[in-house]
This record gives C-alpha cells, structure tokens and sequence, in this order.
C-alpha cells in the first residue's frame, strides 16, 4: 500500500489485445507528482507472435475502436439520470420470475477451475508478463474448464446462480480478477441457451443479477484506483480512468463470441466512456445474434444500462426498438418453428415471453418523451376504441396520464390531448359505459388550463346531449356529469362574457333535462337541491331547477290522483320552500315575477293554499321594482309590455285564488291595483289604465253565481261568500271606483290633445262593458254609447273593426236574454275620417 497505480501510457495505435504487446510502466512513490518522480523504470518485452496477429492491418473493429477512442478527450461524462417517476428494473424482477416458470428440468455450465497465479520473474518485464498470463487464462475457458449440471429444478438453477453470484464476489475480493470476468463470461454464454425457452425471461433476470454485480464491482474499482487523500489535478484523474476504462474495454473486445463479449460490455458502466458512440456500436452487434427472443433481451438490457448512464441519447433506445420490430418476421423462420415444435410451445404462448423485454423498451423510449410520446398516443387511442373494448382503452388513458403528469408534461400537449378526447367521443355514446372507466375522469384532470379544460367539458356535454336518448338515473352518469357541469360553472367569472354564460348555462340545463328518478320524487328534489348549490351562479339554470321542481309537484299530483296523503302534501311543501327560497337569488325581476306565479299556481293545485298565498303576495311586493327600461340582447327596451302581460297573467289566476280569512275581502286583487296605482310609471303612458280595464273582467267574473273554471278540491270566492250580498257589493264598489278613474283619465287626454291615445283607451272600455257589463242599466248603457262615440270622434278607430263590432252586437241582440242591446245598437253610429 506504499503504492498507488499511475497512468500507463499506451500508443493505441500499436495497441491491439492479440497483436504483440508493448507496455510501459511507470511507478511513482506516494506522494509523489506526476511529472516529478524520484524513480522510474520502464521496460518492454513482446510476447510471441499470434497466429491471429499476422492477418491484422489495424483496419478490424478494435483497432478502428482503439484509434477513436484514442481521439478522444478522456473525460467521465455527466450524464443525466432518471427521476423517480421512472419504474425501475428492480420493481419489475419479482413479476417476471413469478410468472415464467417452468417443471422442465434445467442444465447449468459452471466454471469449476480455480486460477493458480504464476510466478512472474522479477524486473521490467512484470508488466508484460501479468498480460499475457490472463490472456493465457481467459483462452483456458475454452478449453473445459467448466463442466455441465443437469436435471435442475428451478430452484436449483436460481441456487446455482446465486452461487456464481457469490463466487464472483469473493474472485473479485481476492484480486483474482480474470476468475471474475470468467464467471460472467460464462453466465453471458448460458443467455444462449433457449433449451427451456418458457424459463428464458427468468433466465435472463438471474443471470443479469450477476452481470449487475460485475458492472458495478469494476465500476467501484475503477474510482477507488484514482481516489487519494491528496488532491489530483482533474486531467490527471481523467486520463487515469479514461485509459483505465479503455483496458477494460480491450480485455473484454479479445472474447471471441457474441454474447459473452457483448454483455460484460453492456454491463460495466464504463460504457460512460464515449457513451454516444458506445451504445451505437453495441446495439450493432446485437444484430448478430440469431435467436430472435435472445436478440430482444439483449437489446432490452442494453436500453436498461443506457438508461442508466444516459436516459437523454433517445436514439439508441430508438434504433434498438426498430431493430426489434425487424426481427420479429424471424418468429416464422423454420429454425423457430422447429423449436417450438420440439418444446410443444405454441406460438401465443412463446410471443408472450418477448413481453417483459418489448415493455421494458417501450418504457425507456416513452420516458419524459410528451411530445413523441404524446402524438403516437393520439393515434393509437383512435384505434383503440374503433377495435376494442373500454377495458383497452382505459389502459391507453392510464398510461398516458403515466407519462403526461411527471414535470406537468401535459401543460405542453393540450392539443393532443383534446384530440384524444375528441376521438374517445366519437366511438362511446354509452355514457355509462365511458364514464365506468377508471381513469377517463382523472384524465381530465389534466386539463388545468381553465379556457381548455372548459372546452373540452363542452364538448363532452355537446355529445351528451345529442346521443343520450332515454332519461337516466345512472349514478355513475350522475356523478361524472355533475363534475363536468361543475367544472363549466365553475369557470364562470366577472369577466365572463353574457354569451359565453348563455352557451355554459345551455348544456347544464340540458344535462338537467335528462335526470329523472321516476316516481322517488324525493330523490329527484334531493338532486335539484343538489343542482342548487353547485351551480348557483347560471342564472338560467337555478330558473331551470325551479321549472323542475314545480313539474315535480304536478307529477305528484298526476300520479295520486288526488289522493292528498300526508306524505304527499309534505313533498309538495318541500317542493315549495325550495322554490320561494330559490326565487329570491335571481337577479331578473322578471323572471323573479313570473316564477313567483308559477309557483303560486302549483302550490294552488295541490291544495296547499298558505304557500299559494305566500307565493302571490311576494309577487306583488316587487312589482315596485321593476325598471322602466330593461336590457334585451343589448338593447334597453322599455319594460312596460312585459309588465302588463304578468299583470294580465297575475289577474287571470286570481279568480281561482279564495281570500284569505285574516286579509278581508279581494285582499290580492286590492293589493295588486294599489301597486299598480303607486308605481312609477312612463311619461305619456297609458299603461296604468289598460290595467283597470284589464281587472274589470276579473270583477266581473267574481261577481258570477258559477265562476268559468276552479281547481279541483280548492274552494274558491263563488263557494266562500256563495253571492254574498256584501260581496257583490265590495266588488261594484272596485269597478266603479275603476271606471271612475279611467274617465278622469280620458278627459285627461282630451285636455292635452291626444285623440288617437283617447280613442284607443274609449274603445276598449266599451269593449269590456259590451262583454261583461249588464247595459240594461242605463247609466251603463249611455256610457257605453257615450265611449262609441268618443272613440270615433276623431276617426282613428278602424272601420273594419267597428263594423265587424257592430255586427257582432246585432247578431247578439237576437237572443232571447240580449234584448236590450237592440236599442243600445240603434245607438251606435259610424263616423268618416274627415
């Protein structure tokens, strides 16, 4: 140990492992600088010519080797390693020998010849002489130095390995190191033999071990030789290893055949050294072997040491993939077949021993590849689901998520991605069958870029709609769309554009629309309430969930067929609070207004009349606050129109609605007509009188014995007063009290000029009394005339329409009860327009 090894320089040009050796030996003391040596020694000796020797010109490929490599810059190369996202080979051991084995008994070659070193003669020529001697020794090998075991069982074989494994440990830890590089030379050879082909891809794991083992001893040996407590200069240490690794390179280049020359080569990571040109020339030599099964575990053990050293050369992985395919047309050859014939292997069978080294290769070469990678998915994923089933193509999309979420891969493949979606969709509208994969949903979570992700849940949702027929209560459906619908929600902002809200709102309403539970009405609320909270943003939709559930009260009412159980009447209470507190959250006084009624309506019919009441009166405590103008597709447009046809609505469903007993009498009606009359309404408008000739027909159709319709089971005002007197006479009080106020309004418009606004209103007040006043008073009766005439006064009224008025009234005249009109008829006169 007063010692270390130095450099020792080698003319490679001369250099060849079986061509006469000149070696020069310099030894340093300890301590001592390169360069500045207290005392040297160099000798030189050759060796007797080889017969081989005389045939080379230092064209053959270790000398072609030898003089690249001396070109080079000697320097270890920082290679770039794996991450942990990476499934390493260790993981995939225990798989592979659980499931290839074999009852077939088994034969071993081991080498059983123990290297007896020879005295080397004292002097210059040591050097020279340890050469030659390990050559000497690494040709005994071939000269029966080993002896075959037969009639193993597996786990002799395993045994017998794991001693090898051990004897080579224990050659390398007595510095017998040619012992060492034998046994592996050996352990290469037995990959050759294919005896037992079902055992071959456990073969191959157990016999790597060894291979292993020999790499990363020579590995350690060769930084241990160039480690010293005192610092080296870098180019020193360099060179030291780059010569160092080329020895061993030349040693193992000397073997004559294929296997055991290739993988010591591909086993030391000393294929660092030149690691661009080291891997292209190994998986070239791979080319030559013949047995395409042995072919395909040497390339897959050649990308797992590439792997290793230099995960980013993709074009080494690559070439050997290639080179794989090519070989597979020698499956058919007559020396396969005829070997699968004496073994009785089918061929499925013997196609799945190539599986471990084709998926070991495809992994090495899919590895943080997402753009390659990615765009062969695309492809591939399309044919998958033309030919195969989900089960396939959710194993597509798992392995895909595999290789696209390491470093957010995906980020960088959105196209593609969508692509894969896209396809996906055109070939399963079974959204139950789509949506049972496992990771079609975990899938989508990569899509994290919010404008993405919202077009890809659109287009999903577009599909939904257009393909799924039948109403579902499919829970896997249910839950999977909610998450889409809600990722589409979710994306709703301030800045959100009104049609981009209008498109979102659309497909969830539409996925809405195909959820029913059938009869289990409490499930159906129980996912509109639901519904509610996860999309309480689109406007549109909460106004969707209210029609839904006030469908679902009616459906109630449709199938108990008036049977009003307890249980029933619940639900629809429950129905209801949904509703009134759902209403109150939307930001449109009409849609607030309409919704209030329809609701009302709902809670009427199915007798529960305190909700009906509640419903109605919170409708009309925001009639106040409806603007004056309202915004429609961009455009302000006065509102008044659509006031007046809720009111007209609003009106119609008070003749069926009973008084409340707390309230008085006509406490709606009086309510909805003090609103009107307090509301602020347009300049020039004539909006709040059409309403009083409006709740005169209603008056008036109170005021009957038997009113035009009811609901069932619901009292109504006819039943509750039964022709009260005092009622009537509430109710004539109103209409005068109206018609009172619509004159005023008409000497109003005569004050400032404006006949055609005042004739239109004098019209259409006698229309109403024609048709619902009794003009056999009299008082009655001329003002019915008295509004002819001032409606023709100043001949804006249509002529066709008076004419076909009048005729209307004489054809009425004619009945037994309508008498009297025939005077009021004489009455009424046309007038010209000049």
């Amino acid at each position: 140990d007063q010692y270390r090894p130095e450099v020792a320089l080698v003319e490679f040009g001369d250099y060849h492992p079986l061509k006469p050796i000149m070696v020069t030996d310099t030894k340093t003391r300890r301590g001592a600088r390169k360069g500045s040596t207290s005392s040297s020694s160099s000798s030189s000796s050759s060796a007797p010519v080889d017969p081989l020797s005389s045939m080379l010109d230092g064209t053959d490929p270790l000398s072609m080797f030898a003089a690249a490599s001396a070109s080079e810059t000697p320097a270890m190369s920082h290679s770039k390693v794996v991450g942990p996202d990476f499934e390493h080979w260790l993981s995939k051991r225990g798989e592979i020998l659980a499931r290839f084995t074999t009852t077939e008994k088994l034969s071993i070659q081991c080498f059983f010849a123990s290297v007896s070193g020879k005295a080397l003669s004292p002097g210059s020529s040591a050097v020279s002489e340890k050469v030659r001697t390990r050559l000497e020794e690494l040709d005994d090998l071939e000269e029966g130095s080993q002896r075959e075991l037969l009639n193993l069982s597996q786990q002799d074989y395993a045994n017998r390995i794991e001693e090898l494994n051990q004897s080579l440990k224990e050659a390398w830890a007595s510095d017998q190191k040619v012992k060492a590089l034998k046994i592996v030379i050996q352990c290469s050879k037995l990959l050759s033999d294919t005896s037992v082909i079902q055992f071959y891809p456990s073969k191959f794991v157990l016999i790597t071990d060894i291979l292993d083992t020999f790499g990363r001893l020579v590995y350690d040996r060769i930084w241990t030789m160039c480690s010293d407590p005192r610092p080296l200069p870098v180019y020193s240490i360099l060179t030291f290893l780059s010569e160092t690794c080329l020895n061993w390179f030349f040693k193992i280049a000397s073997i004559r055949e294929l296997l055991p020359r290739l993988y010591p080569s591909s086993s030391s990571r000393n294929v660092e050294l030149g690691i661009q040109e080291t891997l292209p020339r190994l998986t070239a030599m791979i080319r030559g072997i013949g047995d395409p099964l042995v072919a395909a575990y040497a390339r897959a053990y050649l990308c797992r040491v590439g792997m290793e050293v230099a995960p980013h050369l993709k074009d080494s992985l690559n070439r050997n993939f290639f080179d794989l395919l090519s070989t597979f047309k020698q499956i058919s050859a007559e020396s396969v077949q005829n070997q699968l014939v004496l073994q009785r292997v089918e061929v499925p069978e013997y196609l799945t021993l190539y599986s471990p080294a084709i998926n070991w290769i495809l992994q090495c070469i899919a590895y943080r590849a997402p753009e390659d990678y990615v765009n062969c998915a695309e492809i591939w994923v399309e044919f998958t689901c033309r030919h195969f089933t989900k089960r396939e193509v959710n194993t597509v999309l798992a392995d895909i998520i595999k290789h696209m979420t390491p470093d957010r891969a995906f980020e960088d493949a959105y196209p593609q991605l969508q692509s894969v979606i896209r396809k996906i969709l055109t070939y399963f509208h079974d959204f139950s069958l789509l949506f049972s994969m496992e990771r079609f949903l975990p899938f989508l979570d990569m899509f994290q870029k919010d404008s993405v992700r919202v077009e890809v849940c659109k287009s999903i949702m577009e599909v939904f709609i257009k393909h799924q027929v039948e109403l579902t209560r499919d829970p896997v459906i249910l839950n999977a769309m909610l998450h889409i619908c809600k990722t589409m929600h979710d994306s709703v902002n301030a800045l959100t554009l009104e049609d981009e809200k209008r498109s979102l709102a659309l497909l969830i309403i539409g996925f809405i629309r195909m959820v029913s539970f059938g009869r289990d009405f409490e499930q159906q609320l129980s996912f509109c309430v639901e519904a509610r909270a996860t999309f309480c943003n689109l406007e549109p939709v909460l106004v969707q969930l209210i029609h839904t559930v006030n469908q679902l009260a009616m459906e109630t009412l449709r199938v108990v067929r008036g049977s009003h159980s307890r249980k029933t009447a619940a639900f629809v209470r429950a129905c209801a609070a949904y509703s009134f507190i759902t209403i109150p959250s939307l930001s449109s006084i009409f849609s607030r207004l309409s919704l209030y009624l329809l609701s009302g309506q709902v809670a009427l019919a199915n007798q529960c009349l305190s909700q009906s009441d509640a419903f109605l009166q919170a409708a009309v405590s925001i009639l106040p606050e409806v603007p004056r103008s309202i915004s429609i597709e961009g455009k302000l447009r006065s509102s008044e129109s659509f006031l007046l046809d809720f009111i007209n609505n609003f009106l119609a469903t008070l003749l069926v609605v009973p008084d409340h007993p707390e309230h008085g009498v006509l406490y709606l009606v009086r309510g909805l007509l003090n609103m009107v009359q307090d509301y602020t309404w347009e300049d020039n408008s004539d909006a709040k009188v059409r309403v009083y000739i409006s709740a005169l027909p209603l008056l008036a159709a109170m005021s009957q014995e038997t009113y035009l319709y009811s609901i069932p089971k619901v009292d109504s005002n006819e039943t509750l007063y039964g022709g009260d007197p005092k009622f009537l006479s509430e109710i004539n009080k109103l209409c005068e009290t109206l018609i009172g106020q619509i004159l005023d309004h008409l000497k109003a418009l005569g004050r400032d000029e404006s006949p055609r606004r005042q004739g239109a209103l004098a019209f259409s007040l006698f229309g109403v009394l024609l048709a619902h006043g009794d003009l056999r008073n009299n008082k009655l009766s001329q003002l019915s005339v008295n509004l002819w005439n001032l409606s023709h006064k100043h001949g804006y009224c249509e002529t066709r329409i008076s004419v076909r008025t009048l005729e209307y009234i004489k054809h009425q005249a004619q009945q037994p009860d309508m008498v009297h009109l025939s005077d009021t008829v004489q009455r009424l006169a046309l007038q010209s327009r000049t």
